[in-house]
């Protein structure tokens, strides 16, 4: 009966170097990279997991980690509150050159398209047109992936409030089937202004203000109305990042 592979046996290379972020530095080396010292992960296994610090302050540092079942690599990169990148293969150069071309600043696509392993995200797919593309296309994202085990009260919500401009500025997300609007395009979100959730007759919608329920109407246009009549009136369009004030 053969044992399972051990760390060491998978990544030769890596037990070599001692730990996965230096032998992310040593193949950067033998290539002409730099990663600017990659770093072992506090809460981590220094075998498994690293990251490579961000050379932009919109890209968070870039984590890589190790599986203990098979070879294979994991990159996964985040800015502003967004994943922006993902991606799996076994070779560490690989790993090392997505890694470099995160660091520089090069633009996602271009990284995916030098680094074919790198998948772009759905956000990161539009975050470099900006908040306002980013948001245009969680709408359109939204409006697409409602079906009819949704039920039609919670799409024509959805199909009502994208119809109004200033709830269409915000960042649409959904929990537990509320509609809720962030002033930010990244996680965490800010707490929404005004929520919407789709409900069965008699009272077919329900309107949330932050603390208390503001009514409940009888369709759709009338519950984007009675949100929009609650909003604050210096209420702007969402802007890049994650929330950074105090939830209430």
């Amino acid at each position: 009966m053969l044992s399972d592979p051990t760390v060491e046996d998978l990544y030769p290379e890596v037990a070599a170097a001692g730990s996965l972020a230096a032998a992310l530095d040593a193949v950067a080396a033998d290539h002409g990279l730099s990663l600017g010292s990659a770093r072992t992960l506090e809460w981590s296994s220094p075998l498994t997991w690293a990251s490579v610090p961000s050379g932009s302050s919109v890209r968070d540092d870039l984590t890589v980690s190790a599986s203990t079942d098979e070879r294979r690599f994991r990159i996964e990169g985040w800015g502003q509150g967004i994943q922006l990148i993902a991606g799996t293969t076994g070779d560490l150069v690989e790993v090392v050159r997505a890694a470099h071309n995160w660091r520089s600043g090069m633009p996602l696509h271009d990284i995916r398209r030098s680094v074919p392993f790198v998948v772009l995200t759905r956000r990161g797919e539009v975050v470099e047109q900006g908040p306002a593309g980013v948001v245009a296309a969680e709408w359109q994202w939204l409006r697409q992936s409602t079906t009819e085990t949704d039920g039609p009260n919670h799409r024509a919500l959805i199909e009502a409030a994208h119809n109004e401009p200033r709830l269409r500025q915000l960042y649409p997300y959904t929990s537990h089937s509320v509609l809720n609007f962030s002033t930010t395009t990244g996680y965490p979100f800010s707490p929404s202004p005004v929520s919407l959730s789709a409900h069965g007759s008699p009272s077919n919608f329900r309107v949330w203000g932050r603390r208390e329920v503001l009514g409940e109407t009888a369709t759709a246009t009338e519950a984007v109305a009675l949100a929009v009549a609650h909003l604050p009136a210096d209420l702007g369009p969402a802007v890049a990042g994650r929330y950074e004030g105090q939830r209430r």
